[in-house]
């Protein structure tokens, strides 16, 4: 199995054309002409070399829900989509809130080697909302966890909320809110607006997320700590998110792939695959989203890969659950929304795919340039491919898709996580040789 790579002639995020020698999990070299004997060579001519990408937001399921995805195959989907890190959700069975779960999922992750598993810690027991779970000694753990999240379930009491921005502070932690005020939302099924007044679903109106997010960013000001809005969706949101940020407060935020692109026009076919929470909104949010991801008001793109079976999303709309994959389709999904029409450019999106959700999430080895001495975490994507997207482009156990038989641009030839190749040439490796290496590479490390 080689572990010294040359990738020659790619482009990086700037345009600058050059090779990079991966060895020893490091970029070893970066120039032009480079040669290296016994170096597997990898021609990159027309490629864009990105970051490997980090996403902030990833429903891998394991432990208790395997049947919908387990660590090992959610990595697989993560490395297709040209990710070399995922930050794990809590919502798994037992709950990520102790320290023995979430070091069991980083566990998990390291023997998969697909890609860097980062837990994410629940703010809740059990994800109740009723007391604080064990933040520091999840913190202090070996999975050494700083994102806390009830994703699904809102920190709805404000107390509450206002404790966890106060313990996680002490550790530079971030409490990554899922902004929805429960009481306006119940029985929701789809965007509130004239869509859903038509097809006579119970709405999910925008201000069930504005006000939580309003209420968050004032308690993280009173605080002095951090706060992460998961997945936002609405223009409003933007708005109030705009005006924290201007008062200085310490507020980050992500977008999902699918909030860039699709809207709730939609759900007119009833398909389970475009149901989804927070649910796809009015054309005029698709595009404030794009808008604020441009000006940086939103942050960072996070894909909230929510994979389940087959019989969850292939059934009526109202018994149907809420959820799509993306971890394989995020990277074509930003290129068709926000590169395409000039919004953002590759160095924006290597900031909005890797830097900066690895710095949110305080995680070390990764979102950084592609420069001698960096970890060797590399995307090579091929920007003037284009498919049409189906089932053979998934590698995780998902498929409920919102995009299959969807033209998208672009695609994801190769990603080296440490220096190892994952996926080359659009292949993934064979798990018992992925396994295989990060065995080797954990022996290396502890010896």
């Amino acid at each position: 199995m080689s572990t010294t790579y040359l990738i020659s002639g790619a482009s990086l995020p700037d345009g600058t054309r050059t090779d990079l020698l991966l060895a020893d999990g490091v970029i070893a070299d970066v120039g032009t002409s480079l040669s290296s004997a016994g170096a597997e060579r990898v021609d990159a001519d027309g490629l864009i070399a990105l970051p490997g990408l980090v996403d902030l937001h990833t429903h891998l399921r394991e432990p208790g829900y395997e049947q919908s995805e387990t660590v090992l195959t959610g990595t697989r989907a993560a490395a297709a989509g040209g990710f070399t890190a995922v930050f794990a959700m809590a919502n798994t069975s037992p709950v990520a809130d102790t320290a023995g779960v979430v070091e069991q999922e980083l566990s998990l992750g390291e023997q998969a080697g697909y890609a860097t598993v980062q837990p994410i810690g629940a703010v809740t027991v059990g994800l109740a909302g009723e007391q604080l779970a064990e933040l520091g000694a999840m913190a202090s753990s070996r999975a050494r966890v700083r994102v806390f999240s009830d994703d699904g379930f809102c920190v709805w009491d404000p107390v509450l909320m206002r404790r966890a921005l106060e313990y996680v502070k002490s550790f530079d932690g971030v409490i990554a809110q899922h902004a929805q005020e429960p009481r306006l939302t119940a029985g929701a099924q789809m965007n509130e607006g004239a869509v859903s007044g038509e097809l006579g679903l119970t709405g999910w109106p925008a201000v069930a997320e504005e006000s939580i997010i309003a209420r968050d960013v004032l308690l993280a000001e009173h605080v002095g700590s951090r706060v992460h809005i998961c997945h936002v969706s609405t223009a409003g949101s933007v708005d109030v998110l705009r005006w924290a940020k201007g008062r200085g407060i310490a507020v980050t935020a992500e977008v999902t792939p699918h909030h860039l692109l699709l809207d709730e026009e939609l759900v007119r076919s009833f398909d389970a695959r475009y149901k989804v929470n927070p649910p796809l909104r009015r054309r005029e949010d698709v595009l404030a989203l794009r808008e604020a991801l441009a000006d940086g008001t939103i942050d960072i793109v996070a894909t909230d890969h929510a994979p389940h079976p087959v019989e969850n999303k292939d059934c009526e709309w109202d018994a149907a659950a809420n959820g799509m994959v993306g971890l394989e389709s995020a990277l074509s999904v930003v290129h068709a929304a926000v590169v395409a029409d000039g919004r953002l450019d590759w160095s924006d999106v290597a900031r909005v795919l890797s830097s900066a959700p690895a710095r949110i999430g305080r995680i070390s080895g990764h979102g950084q340039s592609l420069v001698v001495g960096a970890p060797a975490q590399v995307t090579l994507y091929d920007p003037n491919a284009s498919r049409t997207f189906g089932t053979a482009d998934l590698a995780g156990k998902g498929v409920n898709s919102p995009y299959l038989g969807r033209e998208l641009p672009g695609r994801v030839v190769s990603t080296f996580h440490a220096g190892f190749a994952t996926v080359l040439d659009g292949k993934l490796r064979p798990a018992d040789e992925v396994a295989a290496h990060s065995r080797s590479r954990r022996t290396e490390n502890h010896a």
